[in-house]
């Protein structure tokens, strides 16, 4: 059994190390680079080509497969040999993945893969014990938990990774539909209501509601576009100007109406950020230049 539990601690290593670089995959594939991947498209395959490797070889040490010791102790001594090159490139310190985003290249990292290649090469040399049917269905449960570990590691990290994706990126645009909000094209008697600055050539209508976190969070974006010359803005409260809501058809807040001078809604939408503030002010601007193209025309 000396050479089953040596067998299941190597297997667990390799299971481990796959399953610490599903946690943090972006993070990862960086790291391939400080192992000589220089390309973007290399790291990715460098990074799914190991956990592969590792998630197979631990399987197949754990079953006790001919020669499944050797590739363990193979791969771990070119392991080894990789972070001293890297090292002597003077790349150490940096990331290297082997057990997650917090894995080093340093000389700690090379003594202990030579200690996994030396485990690997004594459990190809013990003798090997016979299961009997009972731990072979055991081990195959470990296995399949293992694995079922593995796949909810894998789905929570890309999860995860989509979700970051999302907040780096958003949505470019502000939700304008049509059906909601004022008809785009028509006069209102907003220009009134949102005094004109020297040399603005644009006004915006910003409707905001108390309690409103969304709101609140957005005030310093909505400030730096009031600072700009050419642009007009107003705010307006669902309740201390709840007549105009009613007038405009507001279906909520935030919500902006890019309008020109003279009162007439350009463009209007619901907008979680300042990009998408900004995009509102940008189809109204366009609409502007369409129209006085038309009137010239």
């Amino acid at each position: 059994m000396v050479e089953m539990g040596l067998r299941l601690l190597l297997g667990g290593v390799l299971g481990g190390a796959a399953l610490a670089k599903l946690l943090r995959p972006g993070a990862g594939q960086e790291a391939m680079a400080g192992l000589g991947f220089s390309t973007p498209g290399m790291r990715v395959f460098a990074f799914w080509s190991l956990i592969g490797i590792e998630l197979a070889l631990a399987i197949a040490v754990v079953a006790g497969l001919a020669g499944a010791d050797l590739l363990g102790a193979a791969l771990m001594l070119t392991f080894a040999l990789a972070m001293t090159g890297a090292i002597a490139n003077g790349r150490g310190g940096e990331p290297c993945g082997c057990f997650g985003a917090q894995s080093r290249i340093g000389w700690t990292g090379v003594a202990r893969n030579l200690v996994l290649a030396a485990g690997f090469g004594v459990a190809a040399a013990l003798p090997s014990d016979e299961l009997s049917t009972d731990q072979w269905l055991g081990l195959g449960l470990v296995a399949a938990l293992a694995g079922s570990a593995a796949l909810g590691a894998a789905v929570l990290a890309l999860a995860r990774e989509l979700g970051l994706l999302r907040m780096r990126v958003g949505s470019a645009s502000a939700l304008e539909i049509p059906s909601e909000g004022p008809e785009l094209g028509v006069r209102t008697d907003m220009a009134r209501r949102i005094p004109a600055k020297a040399g603005s050539e644009l006004a915006l209508a910003v409707f905001t509601s108390a309690g409103c976190h969304i709101c609140a969070s957005l005030e310093p974006a909505v400030e730096s576009i009031a600072r700009h010359p050419a642009v007009s803005v107003a705010h307006f409260d669902e309740h201390r100007d709840a007549d105009v809501w009613r007038g405009l058809d507001v279906p909520g807040s935030p919500y902006g109406i890019a309008l020109g001078l003279d009162g007439t809604v350009l463009a209007k939408g619901t907008f979680n950020n300042l990009a998408q503030l900004e995009s509102i002010l940008g189809a109204g601007e366009r609409r502007r230049a369409q129209a006085g193209n038309l009137a010239h025309g």
